[in-house]
């Protein structure tokens, strides 16, 4: 990828890496609905798929009642559910998530932790979770510890 100008760049992410971050920065003029499409029709996917694409994976994250709803009518957990479903409406090759739950009450830490593991069984997703939260860390199937940016160590958990 280091060889790709911007424009390949830019594909390549849209195409092959799902991004979840602590805050979902989902556009607030948008539904649920319209945030998760938001990936597959900026990458010219046909209408359809992606609508169907996005239908089911807000099914998925418990939201099909909520699609029609903006960011701000929607919970913390509910919001970073809807940019789960945006992060995997291209179906990537892997999901990138930078401290996932950091900003959610318990209750929703809890159920986000539980959805990525599900994912990851449901859909055989690659997942890699960026956090200091060693509760989730625990879960993972692999840890690596890092520390000013160099790698510590490495151990199979699971």
């Amino acid at each position: 990828v280091s060889a790709l100008g911007d424009r390949a760049l830019s594909q390549f992410r849209n195409e092959r890496i799902g991004f979840v971050f602590q805050f979902h920065h989902l556009l607030a003029e948008f539904t649920a609905f319209e945030n998760v499409c938001i990936p597959g029709l900026i990458g010219r996917r046909p209408r359809a798929d992606v609508e169907r694409r996005a239908s089911e994976l807000l099914d998925m994250m418990g939201l099909a009642a909520r699609r029609d709803h903006k960011p701000g009518q929607l919970s913390g957990g509910e919001q970073q559910r809807v940019a789960i479903a945006r992060a995997l409406v291209n179906s990537p090759a892997v999901l990138l998530a930078d401290e996932p739950s950091g900003n959610l009450d318990s209750h929703n830490r809890d159920e986000i932790h539980r959805l990525f593991f599900d994912l990851r069984e449901r859909l055989g997703q690659t997942v890699v979770i960026v956090t200091h939260d060693e509760n989730l860390a625990a879960m993972a199937d692999r840890k690596i510890t890092m520390s000013d940016g160099l790698i510590l160590g490495c151990e199979t958990v699971r």
